[in-house]
């Protein structure tokens, strides 16, 4: 089982360790080598080594050493739930204090975290949500209502409200991608009827920015009358797009979808696309930290309302969801004033 293993160790101590056949994960404690313990927090991404999930690691990592507190942060370097699973085996071994998990597939992850929380390890899901009986709390980047209606908004100024679209995702089992698409049914339904999805299953990419092109390109060929495409992951929106500048089909297809700035920069210069949906997933990262430290300290429990969310101020606290805020929409216009 191969797993990405990162560290921030002094290249001294990363050699000891590896001479000792011990590996170590990234992590923002500033007084690791002190002998003091600190409360160690967890942070498993769906998968590691994309812009969106660098982004989240980066803010999680702020947030741990402005808390004072161990972050580690590590995941597999695919979209796979069996390493998630082998992931929290062994925090649950080391005896961590809390985790945070975005979940590939949260029925699959039940287990595992079930297990965690009877070990007394604080659980937390961040991105993607698991069953609210498997967490404690969601640290969501926006409500899926707010996401869901950014989206098909930025579909009808693109097509219209009568265009033919198609919906590529990132994976059938993600429970976020699956609650938008759910909630943009429902938006459409409500407010476009006379939009048209060609097709009844959506299609995936499972992560892989090359699938997602080639899958774009087979849709061309198989929906001659296809107007606008979601790409709903932050690999998906890059591969569809690389597909229609390759296909040179951009000016007939709109696309949109949730993706990075630095990821589609080129792509909204070249008018491949004109929009796209996202939040900061550097704040995000971040939030994901706090939120764990506050519920290690007693100050995040089902009463609560707001959090004190350091940097970002007072965060809505409803139903054991901290909600970051919401959606913003990316174009020529100011994507140039973000850097994630």
């Amino acid at each position: 089982m191969k797993l990405r293993i990162r560290t921030v160790s002094t290249i001294l101590a990363a050699g000891m360790l590896a001479a000792s056949g011990i590996s170590c994960s990234k992590t923002s404690d500033p007084g690791a080598q002190t002998g003091k313990k600190k409360l160690t927090v967890g942070v498993l991404p769906k998968l590691v080594g994309i812009p969106f999930f660098n982004a989240f690691e980066k803010g999680a990592m702020e947030a741990g050493k402005e808390l004072g507190i161990e972050v580690v942060y590590d995941g597999p370097v695919t979209a796979d739930t069996t390493k998630q699973v082998a992931i929290v085996e062994s925090w649950i071994a080391r005896k961590f204090d809390a985790i945070v998990v975005a979940p590939n597939d949260p029925e699959a992850m039940a287990p595992v975290l079930k297990k965690a929380r009877q070990r007394g390890i604080r659980v937390l899901a961040a991105d993607s949500d698991t069953d609210p009986a498997d967490r404690e709390f969601f640290v969501s980047q926006a409500t899926p209502e707010a996401i869901a209606k950014a989206l098909v908004e930025a579909m009808v100024r693109g097509i219209g409200p009568e265009g033919k679209f198609i919906i590529l995702t990132g994976s059938l089992t993600a429970a976020n991608q699956n609650v938008w698409m759910d909630r943009m049914e429902k938006y459409r339904q409500a407010h476009y009827p006379n939009m048209k999805n060609l097709s009844s299953t959506p299609k995936t990419s499972e992560e892989d920015q090359a699938l997602a092109t080639q899958v774009t390109i087979d849709l061309l060929k198989t929906y001659p009358d296809l107007q606008g495409l979601y790409a709903l992951t932050t690999v998906a929106l890059p591969g569809a797009a690389e597909a229609l500048r390759k296909e040179n089909a951009f000016s007939k297809v709109y696309l949109t979808g949730i993706g990075t700035p630095n990821a589609m920069r080129d792509y909204v210069k070249a008018g491949v696309a004109k929009e796209f949906v996202l939040w900061n997933p550097i704040d995000l990262g971040y939030l994901a930290v706090t939120s764990a430290k506050a519920l290690l300290d007693g100050k995040l429990n089902r009463e609560s309302t707001r959090l004190e969310a350091g940097r970002l101020g007072s965060m809505q606290v409803n139903d054991r969801v901290v909600l970051l805020g919401e959606p913003l929409v990316f174009n020529k216009d100011n994507i140039s004033q973000h850097n994630f």
